[in-house]
């Protein structure tokens, strides 16, 4: 009696990389993929990168593209508590975060947000290692 040893293709497929994905934990270099609600203390959304949430909110723009932001973690693309928040999140994962002043758009300055604290929900929607 015979039988038949099969050896799966060690090459990685579509689904294999989805999962390698979903336990990958968001690092300095990354490019994440993330949706976003940005509010005042008290609930007053200023920003979104999901449509619906920008409609209830009033601030929908047809010129814009509502898809997840996509941010090179570590590169001062973003507000420094952004970039600190995604860092160690997963693919699915959700937080909420409170990023002061010191750590978003300064206690003082220019900037229409200079002094404020800001709240942002987050959802990581993809990660891609370099």
């Amino acid at each position: 009696m015979g039988f038949t040893v099969t050896y799966l293709d060690p090459k990685p497929n579509s689904v294999s990389q989805r999962i390698m994905s979903l336990e990958l934990k968001a690092q300095k270099g990354d490019t994440v993929s993330v949706h976003y609600i940005g509010k005042f203390p008290g609930g007053k959304i200023f920003d979104t990168s999901m449509e619906k949430e920008a409609k209830s909110a009033g601030l929908y723009n047809a010129a814009r593209d509502y898809h997840p932001l996509m941010v090179v973690l570590g590169t001062g693309k973003v507000i420094q508590g952004f970039d600190e928040a995604l860092m160690g999140m997963k693919v699915n994962e959700e937080k909420e975060v409170v990023i002061p002043p010191e750590k978003a758009y300064g206690k003082s300055g220019n900037h229409p947000m200079a002094g404020k604290t800001l709240q942002f929900k987050l959802r990581v929607t993809n990660i891609k290692r370099p």
